[in-house]
């Protein structure tokens, strides 16, 4: 069937998108009547995107859409915008939140972060079991399958996607020999439900200090993080000069550029060295060392965290926060668009394995950051380092303060080291339930 939407031109899809962030920041700048109280309970950066979510849902616009010729040809199409941000907006954000950061004051954020990753992580491994056997008590079949159509093979790429990212989830394809014909609806999975969650972290946001007060959270590292690094901003604020902009610029996609260089030779020597291991379950363990992506963001972070010690922190007082600030909404934006609601209803077994599956990883976290007193921060970054990456753990981090996203990137290559051998350990769990 033809699924064209109505504009194509990723020129004119990019213009709607700001017209979309556009249309936030001005009603997000109106302190009385209705935009007030609205943007009291949903933040900006939860409208930012779900409005190109309905975009997309109208059929205005879509990440990829079919077109079928007259001769029954079916020709597959795709938006580059949401690659063009992932790929050159997101390093180069990080690199200009990254510029102002004390990273002694990062580190004194303390145990709590690591904790709540790593229940982050253990939620996802025992999540996928127990939605199977919830499900299987109401809905049999929607657990079944022999063979390589059975759902938990293709389940344990969602758990490779869920603690690590892309390259754990091609990894666990891999692995388990998951029917490929079946894996798009897995991958719909995973965007549907992993979309819906960061919907919820990101309307949590604007309730964090209810929320806290209601975890009895201790938030003085984070805000004695966020402290320093405004003072530093304060202190070095001046009216930027059109050098200061291109140096910004500079600087940034400088970097980024440097990290694709470095990435387009180290993950394909790693890849060929990951592939020369004996152990079939080493060589899966570190696939996600042939990742491109995942060498960008490390090398762009590395960069930015060096020339913090230098006078290229003092960019920060000509707004290089603010740049990156722009970045990270308009990927907000390219995400937000991948997000087609009425999807959601298309295949409700599988989005109630996953429903279920994420609602378990979410209980969890909120029992464990009650019983350590861990602020909201880090149940959601703690929570996006699994579930979303390092596309989407900076986004959270930031939404609390620009300084915080390193945080987030810190702690989503955590989720890249111990991806692919928490999956195995998950699929083995849920192959289990399932009696396969």
């Amino acid at each position: 069937m033809d699924s064209t939407p109505i504009f194509t031109n990723d020129t004119i899809v990019f213009g709607l998108l700001m017209l979309a962030l556009g249309f936030v920041f001005v009603t997000e700048s109106i302190k009385t009547g209705f935009w007030a109280k609205f943007y009291r309970i949903v933040p900006g950066l939860f409208m930012a995107y779900m409005l190109p979510a309905v975009l997309t849902t109208s059929g205005l616009i879509a990440p990829d859409w079919t077109t079928v010729s007259e001769t029954g040809v079916k020709t597959e199409h795709s938006t580059n915008l949401y690659y063009m941000a992932s790929r050159y907006l997101l390093p180069a954000a990080l690199v200009l939140m990254t510029l102002s950061i004390d990273l002694k004051a990062v580190f004194n954020l303390g145990w709590k972060a690591l904790v709540m990753f790593f229940t982050g992580t253990i939620g996802i491994v025992i999540g996928g079991p127990i939605a199977i056997l919830l499900i299987a008590l109401v809905s049999p079949e929607t657990v079944g399958g022999v063979g390589p159509d059975a759902v938990w093979r293709g389940l344990s790429t969602l758990a490779g996607s869920w603690i690590g990212g892309g390259a754990n989830q091609t990894a666990m394809l891999e692995i388990y020999g998951y029917n490929q014909k079946l894996y798009g609806g897995m991958v719909f999975v995973d965007i549907v439900v992993a979309n819906i969650w960061m919907a919820i972290i990101l309307l949590g946001i604007g309730k964090r200090n209810r929320i806290n007060k209601w975890l009895k959270a201790d938030t003085s590292s984070i805000e004695d993080l966020k402290e320093k690094v405004t003072s530093f901003s304060e202190k070095v604020k001046r009216n930027p000069s059109l050098t200061d902009l291109m140096i910004i610029v500079a600087i940034a996609f400088g970097t980024v550029s440097i990290a694709h260089l470095c990435a387009g030779f180290l993950a394909p020597f790693f890849d060929s060295t990951v592939a020369n291991i004996q152990s079939e379950t080493m060589r899966n363990v570190f696939t996600f060392l042939g990742s491109t992506f995942f060498w960008m963001i490390s090398i762009a972070t590395i960069i930015a965290i060096i020339l913090s010690f230098t006078k290229a922190k003092n960019y920060e007082g000509a707004g290089a926060s603010k740049f990156g600030s722009v970045f990270i909404y308009i990927l907000v934006a390219t995400i937000g668009m991948k997000m087609d609601l009425t999807l959601i209803f298309d295949n409700l077994g599988l989005i109630a394995i996953g429903v279920v599956w994420m609602t378990i990883h979410a209980l969890l976290l909120i029992l464990v950051a009650k019983l350590i007193k861990a602020p909201y921060f880090f149940l959601a970054v703690g929570s996006q380092a699994n579930v979303g990456g390092a596309a989407s753990a900076p986004i959270v981090a930031s939404a609390f303060h620009p300084s915080l996203a390193t945080v987030g990137v810190l702690l989503a290559v955590f989720g890249y080291a111990v991806g692919t051998i928490a999956a195995i350990g998950c699929t083995i769990l849920m192959q289990l339930a399932a009696g396969g």
